[in-house]
């Protein structure tokens, strides 16, 4: 097997937990038991055929993802935390076709979510890394909107943006939420609303900003030959990159920018023949920034890429991503990677994208002093009933 091989793996479910706005009750370990539920529901598989589980979450503590096996009645032989935010959806993706080409498991579930009180949230903020406890909580700065609102404000400069500019992708991604029944935020977004709505930190506004929420997400993998029935996913390439700049950078790209190229030969594929995206949207910033950095836009004109998502010629965070659907913590590492195995899987609905078979997907987060230290990204193609 080649190190850059990904065969005898498939993808077999991709679920969320609905995301709520309201404080759920129960626990975080309840929405992921929940997720975990839905995840073996729509896979076929068994709890006792689950030998493996991933687990990412900053509210599950001080429980880790042995005691969550212990509460689900699992005895795996292969467990992990994850810890890497934004992207630990694809981190634990990679980790996992790994573990089941290697033996170390053949069905795997991976499991992501938080219930936020809104003091979870504060001590999250507060004390996201040493980092941010000792420099910033002094500061009371707020959490990262701060620190993107400089960035937003860099970027625009650089590629000569606007804040009505922002404003079309979050309108676009409305558009879709609106079609997604589990999207906390469906009311169709004008841009008029947008640029009317209060600032947060200039230029970033209301809309420009994710919703906390509570939630969980969860995908099933399994090797080849064990997964059960109907549409299964395959991942065709994977990268991951971490501290490639040191924080030293602008922040104006991202780690994607230095696996792009072998990500797309891995692959054997282009951007131009995805037929839907999910970035990571904390900021939309963000979500331009990623989809550059991935050869999206290769001449540097952001605006023909802003019109191309605004026009749903490209389809861009099809559940509505999470400045409309919602960033219940963790989960919104696995939130875009669950939504392109539901559009390959062809159940998302309203929303499907017609004939969707290749969807890429990245991931972004874990920022230190001034932006995140982890990128990374998959490629993946829906593959029938028979084998890959």
């Amino acid at each position: 097997m080649h190190s850059r091989d990904f065969s005898g793996v498939m993808v077999c479910a991709g679920v969320e937990v609905p995301y709520r706005r309201q404080v759920p009750e129960g626990t975080t370990g309840d929405l992921l038991a929940q997720a975990f539920r839905m995840a073996l529901a729509q896979s076929g598989f068994a709890a006792k055929e689950i030998d493996g589980l991933g687990v990412a979450s900053f509210t599950l503590s001080p429980d880790h993802a042995i005691d969550l096996a212990w509460r689900l009645g699992l005895s795996p032989r292969w467990c992990m935390d994850d810890c890497h935010g934004g992207a630990s959806g694809v981190n634990l993706l990679q980790h996992a076709v790994r573990a089941i080409q290697c033996g170390d498991a053949n069905v795997i579930a991976l499991v992501s979510g938080d219930r936020f009180q809104p003091s979870d949230f504060k001590q999250l903020v507060d004390h996201y890394n040493l980092t941010t406890r000792v420099w910033l909580r002094p500061l009371e700065s707020g959490g990262p909107n701060a620190q993107f609102a400089m960035l937003t404000q860099q970027h625009a400069q650089r590629y000569g943006l606007s804040r009505t500019d922002y404003g079309a992708l979050c309108v676009a991604q409305r558009g879709w939420a609106s079609r997604n029944p589990q999207a906390v935020y469906r009311t169709p977004l004008s841009i008029d609303a947008y640029l009317d709505a209060p600032l947060v930190a200039d230029p970033l506004g209301r809309f420009d900003c994710v919703p906390v929420v509570s939630g969980a997400n969860a995908i099933v993998v399994a090797r080849t030959d064990l997964a059960k029935h109907g549409t299964r996913v395959a991942v065709r390439a994977l990268r991951c990159a971490y501290n490639v700049d040191h924080q030293m950078g602008d922040g104006l790209q991202t780690s994607l920018v230095t696996l792009a190229p072998a990500l797309w030969r891995d692959a054997d594929m282009t951007p131009d023949q995805m037929d839907l995206v999910s970035v990571y949207d904390d900021y939309p910033v963000m979500a331009l920034v990623q989809l550059t950095d991935l050869g999206f836009a290769p001449d540097a004109d952001l605006r023909a890429l802003i019109s191309r998502i605004s026009s749903h010629e490209l389809p861009v965070n099809t559940s509505g991503g999470q400045l409309s659907a919602g960033q219940a913590g963790a989960a919104g590492g696995m939130h875009g990677l669950v939504e392109a195995v539901t559009q390959l899987r062809g159940e998302a609905g309203e929303r499907q994208v017609r004939g969707a078979t290749r969807a890429l997907v990245s991931g972004y987060g874990m920022v230190e002093y001034r932006y995140g230290m982890c990128a990374n990204a998959v490629v993946l193609e829906a593959v029938g009933g028979g084998s890959q």
